[in-house]
């Protein structure tokens, strides 16, 4: 492998230690992103060294083609609807261990997925770590609601705007068709319960605030650090 960055090398190391928890005949959630991919390779080199046997519900496209190029044999939540574990990235964490993600516009099939496992944990580099959630929230919309959600956003403090990436004209895309919004809501003080309102507008289809991770693996240079949810 080449020389990684330190923030590679920082994702790397959680992602590989989160691996450990991975056992023989798991079904195992393969989430989506940068640090995600480190897990689903290790899963992978896993399965041609040591024979581990296990089988990867992807979240996203993405994951699918790089676990069939890593060889995981995959499987559908239609035939397994209960996980043992679930792996998966984030774009921030706070201090009681709620997550932001969506930066990769998977967050709706990343979420259907963790609440079908047993344990769902995070991995990402330390730099993802603070002490309270303050970065955009990522919103899967239907298009055809889109100008309701975002008004009813704005009435919860939010100001957003449709995702667009280079290379492309019009908005993003989501893998189920729909936009994605990054709405700026500042410092959140309560994810819980700004999640529990957005959920109840009608046409977002889902918000990339996760509450219930059970572990997060930070990730430094030279170790991993597992931060547990207090019960």
């Amino acid at each position: 492998m080449k020389n990684l960055s330190g923030s590679e090398l920082e994702k790397k190391n959680a992602a590989e230690k989160a691996c450990e928890l991975v056992s023989e005949g798991m079904v195992v959630g393969l989430g989506t992103g940068s640090t995600t991919a480190f897990a689903i390779r290790c899963l992978g080199r896993r399965i041609a060294e040591e024979g581990l046997h296990i089988t990867g519900v992807p979240t996203s496209y993405a994951s699918e083609a790089l676990a069939i190029e890593c060889g995981i044999p995959l499987v559908s939540l239609d035939r397994s609807p209960v996980l043992d574990l679930d792996i998966d990235g984030a774009d921030q964490i706070d201090a009681s261990l709620n997550v932001i993600k969506g930066g990769g516009a998977a967050h709706t099939r990343e979420k259907i997925v963790a609440c079908s496992a047993k344990k769902f944990v995070v991995v990402a580099d330390n730099k993802k770590f603070t002490a309270t959630l303050n970065r955009s929230v990522p919103i899967e919309v239907l298009p055809y609601a889109r100008r309701l959600v975002e008004r009813e956003l704005r009435k919860l403090g939010g100001a957003c705007k449709v995702r667009t990436c280079p290379g492309k004209d019009g908005p993003v895309i989501s893998d189920n068709g729909n936009f994605i919004l990054d709405c700026e809501f500042g410092e959140i003080p309560n994810p819980a319960a700004l999640g529990e309102k957005m959920s109840l507008i009608p046409g977002l289809v889902e918000h990339g605030i996760f509450t219930t991770a059970a572990e997060v693996y930070l990730g430094f240079e030279d170790r991993v650090e597992v931060l547990r949810r207090k019960v």
